[in-house]
């Protein structure tokens, strides 16, 4: 079976946080990447935190449309981290900061998927 016929039969199994879930898992596992780097694998570095930012970007802009079904707590908390992490980023991109405040971010955010994705393999 070639890569992308898994990748369609994979996406056509799973729900949206097991979406989630492996998205937040191969950002977070580039911003890993990315950060053992060396200073000057600028283009690994920033394509990493682009990629972690526009993840972001995505997630605020759902939670700010009228259709999201999550409680508004939740989207508001959501935006403001979608926030957090665009300033976080381009910190980490003048050199202000690193990237482990933005992995641990999305550690936490995988944490609280990763019932629903345990749960739904144990079915």
């Amino acid at each position: 079976m070639s890569y992308r016929a898994y990748q369609t039969a994979s996406a056509r199994a799973e729900n949206p946080r097991e979406t989630e879930y492996r998205l937040f898992g191969q950002v977070t596992r580039a911003l890993i990447a990315a950060s053992e780097a060396g200073p000057l694998e600028f283009k690994q570095r920033a394509d990493a935190l682009d990629w972690n930012r526009r993840m972001w970007s995505g997630l605020a802009a759902d939670c700010g449309s009228e259709g999201n079904k999550l409680p508004e707590s939740l989207r508001a908390a959501i935006i403001s981290l979608g926030i957090f992490v665009s300033k976080e980023t381009s910190a980490v991109m003048r050199g202000d900061s690193n990237f482990d405040t933005l992995i641990e971010i999305n550690r936490m955010i995988m944490q609280g998927l990763a019932p629903a994705v345990a749960n739904a393999e144990a079915v």
